[in-house]
């Protein structure tokens, strides 16, 4: 590796394990501190959907876990009180699952969370920056989208 790919290397390692910390401390200082941030974010995908029609399946896509883990995944957090399960009126087969008021909660408390941290490290950035780390994160989103795909074949 050159010095560039070094110090990106190191960027990219600390930022990830930074946000995973901070992220983690602000669920914790919350209400309750039962949840882990894997749980968090799937209060976040089942949460992007306000009308509740999410099965246990989608949730497994959205968090891309397999339909198994997605479904202990979802029975915790019944137990815990962030969501509620409720079959289909015309398919029993079909299961919807919905955030309470706790998940809905802590879900506002994890996008604020998120509303601050780009807020503040944005505010001293001029729109010229502002581009670039646009384009820059969207690259690298791709890239590790397409490293994804290809390890999924």
């Amino acid at each position: 590796m050159d010095v560039f790919e070094k110090k990106l290397n190191e960027l990219l390692m600390n930022t990830f394990k930074g946000v995973m910390k901070i992220e983690e401390k602000v669920i914790r200082k919350s209400q309750r501190s039962n949840l882990s941030i894997n749980e968090m974010h799937i209060l976040e995908d089942i949460g992007k959907y306000p009308d509740g029609e999410v099965t246990v399946s989608l949730v497994s896509q959205l968090a891309e876990i397999t339909l198994p883990s997605a479904t202990v995944a979802v029975n915790k957090l019944v137990n815990k009180g962030y969501l509620t399960k409720e079959k289909c009126a015309d398919d029993g087969r079909v299961t919807y699952v919905k955030l309470t008021d706790l998940g809905r909660k802590m879900n506002r408390v994890h996008s604020y969370f998120h509303y601050r941290m780009v807020r503040d490290v944005t505010k001293e950035l001029s729109e010229e920056e502002k581009d670039s780390l646009i384009r820059g994160i969207e690259k690298l989103n791709n890239f590790f989208k397409k490293s994804l795909e290809v390890n999924k074949k």
